[in-house]
């Protein structure tokens, strides 16, 4: 089938509520927001960029906390989007739930509380194919790598289990039966294929805020649906001669990059890692973060450790644990934190790159409430020490989507960040440049390249491949093109 192309429209802002900081992953020139004032908002729907992230972080949050804070989020939107219409700003607007593609997250919580406060909608589309990631939806079964995902170890998450890949049932399974199996439309990939006026008419058809599990396995599939929407979108279902539409979406990246239609980033990798911080012509180091505990970012860690420029250093959960349970944990853990902060500061004064990590597998907690605090904690812990070192890093990997949110919030105090692209395929590099969003970041982390790494992404060699490609960056003056200049070290 010919690859449909999508129009934009006049100024369609595309928001985009992300779960995590790493669902961006297949976009970039955009603005991700770690804030959501009236400000920043307003200076986010102002951006150029058809795109604009909040990285609400729910995914970390209770289901009670997570759902108060995307009202949050979705009140403060709702002004700023229509004062946004009123100068002309922008044309229109269509909001995304970002969620993860190996389906783990608050579902249908968000999208139901965005249909409160934004909706109502005619549907909800749940679209996790994830193509850059090998996650496709084959006749309403999601599969990563061919494998149906519910076989795989993220279902198992000890806060988002669930036991079918087929979606219909997934939904029901997730709703407690409140959204019965035989209540989910489908869209196959067969119809996407077809595409043209019966995915037209399908689509206008839809009343109610019915969900709607969605097929894709192709870039030309997701193409096809995003066309589709925008025509009953943006030209106001002119073909059907019906009136506009109103769809929310519940989606992993891929689809995103469909609907905005960006052409290709302009920032090849290799110019991406040459972004890295220099100290004059010297390259300053780098730190690698992993809270991820995945049985994938296991084998990842384990590989890259395995290198001989990289040292580990252990965050030990229990001990931490431990420290958490008894008296006075702020003490007892803040001198915890200056021996880590030693140990860091002695590898990076030899030459090597430290690798900072929290034990592997999972803790024993009581609840989810403790297993929630407990992370929170051990991210805000390597949040800290990271900030330490920042002023004398020339690179960040970031592994774990609350370990990497937790960094750019509370470790570096960042108001927004700025996409830069993919140094490698899901892989995203973004910088806390002064782009009209949030506050100037201070010299510390200025122009900071920082690597979000999303938990499920890759194989085991893809972690050591993104430290291989900001170790192996060329130096000033051998790179030519557009953006390839090195980032100077702002205190030297």
């Amino acid at each position: 089938m010919a690859q449909a192309t999508v129009d934009t429209g006049p100024d369609l802002k595309i928001v985009v509520i992300d779960d995590d900081p790493t669902g961006s992953q297949t976009v970039h020139g955009c603005p991700l927001l770690l804030r959501w004032d009236t400000e920043t908002l307003a200076a986010g729907l102002a951006h150029p960029s058809p795109l604009l992230f909040v990285l609400a972080n729910t995914r970390a949050l209770a289901p009670a906390a997570a759902a108060e804070r995307v009202r949050e989020i979705c009140r403060a939107l709702r002004p700023a989007l229509g004062q946004a219409l009123a100068s002309g700003r922008i044309g229109g607007w269509l909001v995304v739930s970002r969620g993860d593609s190996t389906l783990r997250g608050h579902f249908p919580l968000e999208v139901e509380v965005i249909n409160e406060e934004l909706g109502p909608f005619d549907a909800t589309l749940l679209v996790p194919a994830f193509l850059e990631g090998g996650r496709t939806t084959v006749d309403g079964v999601h599969r990563l790598h061919g494998q149906p995902v519910h076989e795989s170890p993220f279902a198992r998450d000890g806060l988002f289990a669930y036991a079918t890949s087929f979606l219909p049932d997934w939904v029901e399974q997730k709703s407690a039966g409140r959204l019965p199996a035989s209540a989910v439309d489908r869209i196959g990939w067969r119809e996407l294929e077809q595409g043209g006026s019966p995915l037209l008419r399908h689509l206008a058809r839809l009343q109610g805020n019915v969900c709607v599990a969605v097929d894709g396995a192709s870039v030309q599939q997701l193409a096809a649906l995003a066309a589709a929407v925008h025509t009953l979108i943006v030209s106001g279902g002119a073909p059907l001669k019906a009136r506009p539409r109103r769809f929310l979406f519940q989606s992993a990246a891929s689809l995103i990059q469909a609907l905005a239609g960006l052409p290709p980033q302009p920032l090849a990798p290799a110019a991406l890692a040459a972004l890295r911080r220099r100290r004059g012509e010297r390259p300053l180091p780098g730190l690698v973060l992993v809270g991820s505990h995945v049985p994938l970012a296991d084998r990842q860690l384990e590989r890259l450790l395995a290198e001989p420029g990289c040292v580990g250093v252990e965050l030990e959960v229990a001990k931490v644990q431990r420290l958490l349970e008894g008296p006075e944990p702020a003490l007892l853990l803040a001198s915890l934190e200056l021996a880590w902060g030693r140990r860091l500061a002695d590898v990076l004064a030899g030459g090597r790159t430290p690798v900072l990590f929290t034990s592997r597998g999972e803790a024993r907690c009581r609840h989810a409430g403790e297993r929630r605090a407990l992370g929170l904690a051990l991210a805000g812990l390597m949040a800290r020490l990271a900030a330490a070192l920042a002023p004398g890093l020339g690179y960040l990997i970031s592994k774990g989507g609350i370990t990497t949110q937790t960094l750019l919030a509370d470790g570096f105090r960042l108001g927004s960040v700025s996409l830069m692209g993919q140094i490698l395929p899901g892989l995203s590099l973004v910088v806390p440049l002064a782009a009209g969003c949030g506050e100037r970041p201070g010299a510390a982390v200025a122009r900071l390249p920082i690597i979000t790494f999303p938990g499920n992404l890759g194989d085991k060699e893809t972690l050591v491949l993104a430290w291989h490609a900001m170790e192996k960056a060329s130096p000033v003056g051998q790179r030519s093109g557009p953006g390839a200049r090195q980032l100077q070290d702002p205190s030297g």
